[in-house]
């Protein structure tokens, strides 16, 4: 298992697992953009294709609605299997379409044997390096985007597997070219790695139950980074209930972001966490798009939900859970050197905030149901 920060080290792992696939690739993804990232996956993709590797590639409508028809004509023209996820067609016959269902997950699997999971999505937007100064994508002024990814090995990739596969069916794809998609599993370290989808088909989020319970069970520590972060009540009560029985929590949020409304829709809940004794800090010199947890120091989660309405209720998600002090180290050190690059927020100097930040959080939560 590996930990990958930012795009240039993810891309680099997924380009090469790609390059070494000999029997299938299955990617599911929220963007693809036909920009230079996602036109290099897309040469991945074709020269394994048409060297008899079976790709199969789902990719939410929404998510790819700037992307040109052309560029998934052409995957599909050499053979690769393409599922466009709820296509925006309001003349579709479908009786289970919903306009506000989408697939935000972010899956590479490699031979039944490797993936790759975590909150990236293929575009040069994500290509900047957020630990190096003055590292972004080619051609953006913008600062860089700090992501978080995981690549797995061992059991943990059949489960994986079986929920591309799940979702697939779940969307009426063609039939499948036959591979061999569940390989004999095989031991890779020693840590226990569990993969856990939600969908809104199911009565409740499990990934959302699984984290209130593993926040409830905390004895010293809570280490949470989220890009969108708009909490509901029972996780607002979860973190003071945890504080309250003196464990240390302390969050990394954005500082800037892309939606504005998410950004004040969360701050809204500053008062209260930080009253409560939630000790909250901003992320700087880039946008956080990560989305992870480390409870005390051995319960792990990386991947694609962010804490809000919309990924609990109406999103296809996707996380790992890893139990294990190693890997609990290793986020350790990342969210040490985020907590670097960040802010704290005071309640003193939050509460000296300007009025119109304060009215911007108030509108903003009133929408932070559909957000």
């Amino acid at each position: 298992m590996q930990l990958l920060r930012d795009g240039p080290a993810t891309y680099q792992a997924m380009i090469d697992a790609i390059a070494a696939a000999r029997d299938h690739v299955n990617l599911e993804t929220y963007i693809l953009d036909d920009d230079e990232v996602g036109q290099r996956f897309a040469h991945a993709l074709l020269a394994r294709q048409r060297q008899g590797v079976q790709v199969n590639l789902i990719r939410d409508s929404v998510g790819t609605i700037g992307t040109p028809a052309a560029f998934f004509e052409q995957l599909a023209a050499a053979g690769v299997q393409v599922l466009e996820f709820n296509p925006l067609n309001p003349a579709s016959t479908r009786k289970d379409w919903e306009l506000n269902r989408r697939d935000h997950r972010k899956l590479l699997i490699v031979d039944g044997r490797t993936a790759f999971l975590g909150g990236i999505n293929i575009s040069a937007v994500y290509a900047g390096s957020s630990f190096r100064r003055g590292s972004r994508a080619r051609g953006d002024s913008g600062p860089p985007w700090r992501d978080t990814d995981l690549q797995l090995q061992g059991p943990v990739v059949a489960e994986l597997q079986k929920l591309f596969l799940a979702a697939w069916a779940s969307q009426k794809g063609p039939p499948l070219p036959p591979r061999d998609y569940f390989p004999p599993p095989e031991a890779a370290g020693r840590e226990l790695v569990r993969a856990i989808g939600s969908s809104p088909d199911e009565p409740f989020s499990l990934i959302y139950a699984t984290l209130l319970s593993a926040i409830a069970s905390a004895e010293t520590s809570i280490r949470l980074t989220n890009a969108y972060f708009v909490p509901d009540p029972q996780l607002l009560a979860a973190l003071e209930a945890a504080v309250a029985r003196g464990v240390d929590v302390r969050l990394i949020l954005p500082g800037q972001t892309d939606s504005g409304l998410v950004f004040h829709a969360g701050r809204s809940h500053y008062d209260r966490l930080l009253r409560a004794g939630v000790k909250i800090h901003e992320r700087q010199g880039a946008i956080l798009h990560a989305k992870t947890v480390l409870i005390d120091g051995v319960w792990s989660t990386v991947g694609s939900t962010n804490l809000d309405w919309r990924s609990f209720l109406h999103n296809h998600e996707l996380n790992a859970v890893v139990l294990g002090a190693g890997f609990g180290r290793q986020m350790q050190a990342m969210f040490d050197a985020d907590l670097a690059a960040s802010v704290p927020i005071t309640l003193e100097g939050w509460r000296r905030r300007t009025i119109d930040l304060r009215l911007k959080e108030w509108f903003s939560q009133l929408w932070a149901y559909w957000l």
